[in-house]
């Protein structure tokens, strides 16, 4: 064999080497699993934070090898003022925020602020369910966000430093502290009472000192932040609902491939099942150690007082049903059966 069939011979297998070697990280890197980064701001024990954890769990076992979710809890990644921002550019793939946080995107999902609108949480979760409330998961996608779940926190009580707590006249001229909402601001004011915009963490002190009278929240958020120890009476109102909306960049989830999705979407309405049921759990433990606390008196409404309270917030869904729409108002009053 000459010298130059063997130089031949030795390019030709040295070339195919290097083709291979090349190949191989590409192949590996089609191989690798899809990370889908899933940011939130409260703790890991809370029931959002388990719901993140759960869909973690489910989506690796429904696409192993496939996808690999990245859960960052407590703000590591984004705080509420950056979170938005950051499923819209691609940082992240999915966020649960607080509804009130969409108002901006759009109006209709404010019917979730209106006061009186729900009789409790399976009224919720019929609408949320029900066609009126799935066209709102996807009402923001041509703002680049797309709902694909709803997960509670639990029904608003109303509590305050007064022994009655009844009937809407019971809370004329009192001070209460409010989210920043346009709609809890009215609610407030058609009752002749003062909203008061505040932080969260101010208002155990502001209660304490009041310079509010006082709040709304869930049995938990009252439990855990000591509220129930600083108010006379909580009525258990039911009269609003705190919620999170999961969304994801709507142009990523649009893009997934078609298995990819199922699996995803599977995984989220089992981790939706699951959180929602926790909250549900939570709130339920917590309204029992307030009751057993007895430091504030839990006052139940029957149905005239609930009547009074839902003509007293009429003018309030009024104000707001050219923005939300009558046929989500609607719907939303028909889930009551």
């Amino acid at each position: 064999m000459s010298s130059t069939s063997t130089t031949r011979r030795r390019v030709l297998k040295t070339a195919g080497a290097a083709a291979t070697a090349m190949a191989f990280p590409y192949v590996a890197r089609a191989q690798a699993p899809m990370v889908i980064k899933f940011s939130h701001v409260v703790a890991e024990k809370t029931p959002k934070g388990q719901g993140a954890l759960k869909f973690k769990e489910l989506a690796e076992k429904k696409l192993p090898g496939k996808v690999d979710v990245q859960v960052f809890p407590s703000s590591q990644l984004f705080g509420d003022a950056k979170e938005m921002e950051a499923v819209l550019l691609g940082d992240v793939q999915l966020i649960a925020p607080s509804l009130s946080k969409f108002d901006r995107y759009t109006k209709k999902i404010q019917i979730f602020d209106l006061p009186f609108l729900f009789d409790d949480i399976a009224a919720v979760d019929r609408f949320q369910s029900g066609p009126k409330g799935q066209e709102l998961l996807v009402s923001m996608k041509n703002r680049g966000l797309v709902g694909v779940a709803y997960w509670h926190n639990g029904m608003k009580q109303l509590s305050t430093n007064r022994d009655r707590l009844v009937r809407p006249e019971d809370v004329k001229g009192l001070k209460f502290r409010i989210q920043a909402s346009d709609v809890l601001e009215a609610q407030f004011r058609a009752l002749g009472a003062n909203p008061q915009k505040m932080a969260f963490a101010e208002v155990y002190q502001a209660l304490q000192t009041g310079v509010v009278d006082g709040q709304e929240n869930t049995w938990s958020n009252i439990y855990s932040q000591k509220f129930h120890e600083v108010q006379k009476t909580i009525a258990e109102t039911n009269h609003g609902i705190i919620d999170y909306m999961v969304v994801a960049n709507a142009k990523w989830w649009d893009g997934l491939p078609p298995d990819v999705k199922k699996g995803l979407s599977e995984a989220m309405a089992e981790a939706t099942t699951f959180a929602n049921k926790l909250a549900d759990d939570i709130n339920q433990d917590d309204r029992k150690k307030i009751e057993a606390a007895s430091k504030a008196k839990i006052q139940k409404l029957g149905k005239e007082d609930v009547a009074a309270w839902r003509k007293a917030m009429e003018p309030v869904w009024k104000k707001f049903e050219g923005d939300i729409g009558r046929d989500l108002i609607d719907a939303a009053l028909k889930s009551n059966a």
